[in-house]
């Protein structure tokens, strides 16, 4: 029979956690004999804040320049753009307006209408009256991650707008959709509510 007698945790950077563990022989004569093994575990500690899942205040400042995003982004764009075109009824030109329409709205609503960081208590400070677009990488202009996500929906305007042939109808459509996602990211709006719209 196995049991957990005793386990003696070690910190530092490289975490050794050894555990004894007691095995009791059934069938023994007379008194049972134990023999005690020890099981050793070594786990790489990474520096966090304890009982948080990062290290920062705010994750919102840095979470869509964090390694992986912006692969996993493309890839979601993409099975999203997919996904339109295994619908027999959309035409090519349909795939590529609606998915350009549908980045932009989804995008326009997380990063510009969303205020606060959902990783926060009730009460955020200044981020409680700031957009998810306004506290990326602490409010700094044309860093790397603004400027990817300023340039994935002109990519996909002008890919849109190619596979269309240009047809008027559907380039009005892209660029309206691709103004309500550029527009707000200019650095002439930062923290500026038209008409006191989402002010709150």
């Amino acid at each position: 029979m196995f049991f957990v007698s005793d386990s003696i945790f070690a910190q530092s950077r490289n975490l050794t956690v050894a555990i004894i563990i007691d095995y009791e022989f059934p069938f023994s004569v007379g008194k049972s004999q134990t023999v005690r093994l020890w099981a050793f575990f070594f786990v790489t500690l990474v520096k966090m804040n304890i009982g948080t899942a990062t290290s920062e205040e705010n994750p919102t400042n840095s979470y869509l320049g964090s390694r992986g995003i912006w692969i996993t982004y493309v890839l979601i764009l993409l099975i999203t753009h997919f996904m339109l075109l295994t619908i027999p009824f959309f035409s090519v030109a349909v795939a590529w307006t609606l998915t350009n329409v549908v980045h932009c709205v989804i995008t326009y609503f997380m990063l510009h209408v969303t205020k606060g960081t959902p990783w926060g208590t009730p009460e955020q400070g200044k981020a409680r009256t700031q957009t998810q677009w306004e506290q990326i990488d602490c409010g700094q202009q044309f860093t790397p991650t603004k400027k990817f996500l300023t340039i994935v929906p002109v990519v996909i305007f002008f890919l849109a707008s190619f596979y269309t042939k240009y047809d008027s109808t559907h380039f009005c459509i892209n660029l309206v959709a691709l103004g309500f996602s550029v527009i707000p990211k200019l650095p002439q709006l930062h923290g500026v509510r038209i008409f006191n719209i989402n002010k709150w």
